[in-house]
């Protein structure tokens, strides 16, 4: 029966992992919808008083903590996927287990 309990703490991994997913989604979409933006900065203004053009910087910047977040998510969901993987494998074989002691028990 404590193959139930594992099941259950798999589905609860998997959708933490679902919103890991779709927070890496957003993170990705702002990060391109910034890179677009700086690009549109670099071509209007002169390239000399682009690192001091406060607009410029704020968005560097913002780019610069979406990645670091990203990288977090994406470890995140690899810790998740281990751990799914390997509660897969458990309730996997104590359903095995629990078969095969109903068998022999009678």
């Amino acid at each position: 029966m404590t193959f139930l309990a594992l099941d259950a703490q798999k589905s609860l991994y998997t959708l933490q992992k679902s919103q890991l997913n779709f927070e890496q989604t957003l993170v990705v979409a702002r990060a391109s919808y910034l890179s677009k933006e700086m690009a549109i900065i670099q071509e209007s203004v002169d390239p000399s008083t682009l690192d001091s053009d406060p607009n410029y910087i704020q968005l560097q910047t913002e780019q610069e903590q979406l990645e670091v977040r990203k990288e977090s998510l994406d470890s995140q969901v690899q810790l998740l996927e281990q751990e799914i993987s390997n509660l897969k494998t458990a309730v996997t074989n104590g359903i095995k287990n629990g078969c095969g002691l109903n068998l022999i028990g009678g």
